[in-house]
């Protein structure tokens, strides 16, 4: 079987994010979304309008994001607008657009064990070309965030994202939290919302591709307030046509690294039985664990 090719820089700047997104050879064309995180009010790790700013420009790119079940600044249209201006995510290509404001729809899920269906922000649908475009960072509750939470607990819309959290159990924001459930079902319902996604896009002709910029390694996530500062050192950008790839080789970074922080990192992912979303992802045929970095700094040099 051949690996999956996974494109790497160690240069994060906007011309080697456009690098990436060029080596992947997919040509993202009529309207594209481009989902990021837009960054709880607090976080500081959210990627910045100044580094994907030329990109979003380069593909004429709406933003697109869903609103969060936890209570926070984010959890509604206009507040989660009023932040995301402030973080600059107003001001490139063509602003942004909150999903589930106009609505979810369900979406099937195949062979899943936890989940009957995915709920995803209604202006998804809106999109012929998607760009999967991750900050890798830890992450409270998953171990670690990359493109496989971007696309399942990122597309959900704010009533899905809690039946992703409760793995199948309730689509009440305020009842999730509450709800008892088993952490390796939770890292399992991730990867099958993210397969869900990856089989709406193949069957509706939607292109979607994966970079991920992994720089400012906390422990914590964007969405958290309270984000703690980096523990290690950036890593660069990798991108790939198939996420559980570009998850495995974001992982296998941080466990290859010599940086004394990278412990830090480890210990939150594996605390979480976050390295399981990518061989369950793979279990379920979304993509695989194989594959091949190619550097291209050293195509350049």
């Amino acid at each position: 079987m051949e690996k999956s090719k996974v494109y790497y820089t160690k240069e994060i700047t906007p011309e080697s994010l456009i690098k990436i997104y060029e080596c992947l050879g997919v040509n993202l064309d009529g309207n594209v979304g481009i989902k990021v995180s837009t960054g709880e009010a607090g976080s500081k790790g959210y990627l910045k309008a100044d580094l994907i700013g030329s990109l979003v420009n380069k593909l004429n790119g709406t933003i697109i994001e869903c609103n969060t079940a936890y209570p926070g600044k984010r959890n509604n249209a206009s507040a989660h607008l009023k932040v995301a201006k402030e973080h600059g995510f107003m001001d490139m290509g063509k602003g942004i657009e909150i999903m589930d404001d106009l609505g979810e729809i369900e979406i099937p899920i195949k062979n899943g064990k936890h989940l009957e269906y995915d709920i995803i922000g209604a202006g998804f649908d809106n999109y012929d070309s998607i760009l999967n475009l991750a900050h890798g960072k830890g992450h409270a509750m998953g171990g670690f965030g990359a493109n496989l939470k971007n696309q399942s607990i990122g597309i959900a819309s704010r009533n899905g994202k809690a039946y992703i959290h409760s793995c199948g159990k309730t689509k009440s924001p305020s009842k999730c939290w509450i709800t008892k459930y088993e952490q390796k079902d939770f890292i399992e319902s991730m990867a099958e919302a993210a397969k869900a996604v990856s089989d709406y896009c193949r069957e509706n002709n939607k292109k979607i591709i994966y970079i991920t910029v992994m720089n400012a390694l906390s422990v914590d996530c964007d969405c958290d307030k309270n984000q703690g500062d980096p523990v290690m050192g950036d890593l660069g950008i990798i991108g790939s046509l198939d996420p559980v790839a570009n998850d495995q080789a974001f992982i296998d970074m941080i466990w290859n690294s010599n940086d004394p922080g990278a412990i830090k990192m480890k210990e939150r992912i594996d605390r979480q039985i976050g390295r399981h979303i990518t061989e369950y992802a793979e279990e379920l045929g979304l993509g695989s664990t194989s594959y091949e970095l190619i550097n291209i700094d050293k195509k350049d040099s």
